[in-house]
């Protein structure tokens, strides 16, 4: 239901703003309109109309719809709920756009409702531009901090970050590797995009996402990485797949051409590159 509404909402501002850039988000509003899906329709509408209270029914299908643009030259990828366990548990999860210009990714944000912040309610933004920096605003205060990835020094925050989700990668090779790399701090562990703003605040060195052996052949969404992607890179770090090739956000919304997923500090990137071609 979240998911809906919250690419409903998001995909009519971008219209709004944005008439003629495409959507590519994760949902689709094809089963919301069999009679089995009305009592969810129903739900959809009535959180919708909390934030556009005249919004009606056929509105919110057509807007969630909005999301199934094509990949272009120019266009917006969007999740409107990335980590949906997280998010039932009340736990991490990120409301994640980025703007996809003539291949690159040039603005990311990320909204993290549950992310901690010191000596605040959780709850912060991550907006990046791209050759502008990376900034985190903290939701309670409107409070904006430029965020940097951690230093070579700071051994207290040279950390790993991975999945709570075990079905989401390959535990124990991600696990060998960030120790082989020198960390040694326990690891953070939690659910979607969310990670990257660990990364890139300095909280963490390293996040991987390494292919499950279970699914060797899996290809991730673009919109799962493209906003944290700019985001850790505008703070100094460096995202890749697990051969060193760039992310490709501009061709598919599948990333066919990238295998699994390395997000660091920048400064330790070769070295897991080495130790994962080992």
């Amino acid at each position: 239901v979240a998911d809906y509404g919250s690419q409903a909402i998001i995909c009519k501002a971008l219209a709004e703003v944005f008439p003629n850039d495409p959507v590519v988000g994760e949902e689709d509003a094809t089963e919301l309109q069999t009679p089995e899906m009305a009592e969810n329709l129903a739900k959809i509408t009535q959180y919708v109309q909390e934030i556009i209270p005249d919004a009606t029914s056929e509105q919110i299908i057509n807007w969630i719809n909005q999301g199934n643009g094509k990949v272009e030259k120019r266009f917006w990828t969007l999740d409107p709920i990335d980590g949906t366990k997280g998010f039932l548990r009340q736990d991490q999860y990120a409301i994640a756009l980025a703007l996809i210009d003539d291949g690159e990714v040039k603005v990311g944000v990320m909204g993290c409702p549950a992310y901690p912040v010191e000596n605040h309610q959780p709850g912060a933004l991550f907006v990046a531009v791209r050759g502008q920096g990376s900034t985190m605003i903290i939701v309670a205060t409107g409070e904006e901090i430029p965020i940097q990835v951690v230093p070579e020094n700071d051994i207290e925050n040279l950390r790993f970050v991975g999945s709570i989700e075990a079905s989401h990668g390959d535990i124990e090779r991600q696990d060998a590797v960030a120790k082989a790399v020198g960390i040694i701090a326990p690891a953070v562990k939690m659910d979607s995009q969310a990670k990257y703003g660990v990364v890139a605040s300095g909280k963490a060195a390293l996040y991987l996402r390494l292919p499950s052996p279970k699914t060797p052949n899996y290809r991730e969404n673009i919109w799962d990485h493209a906003a944290g992607a700019i985001v850790v890179e505008e703070a100094g770090g460096r995202v890749s797949d697990m051969f060193g090739k760039p992310l490709d956000f501009a061709s598919n919304p599948k990333m066919l051409e990238n295998r699994g997923i390395i997000v660091s500090n920048g400064i330790i990137h070769d070295t897991v590159l080495a130790v994962l071609n080992q």
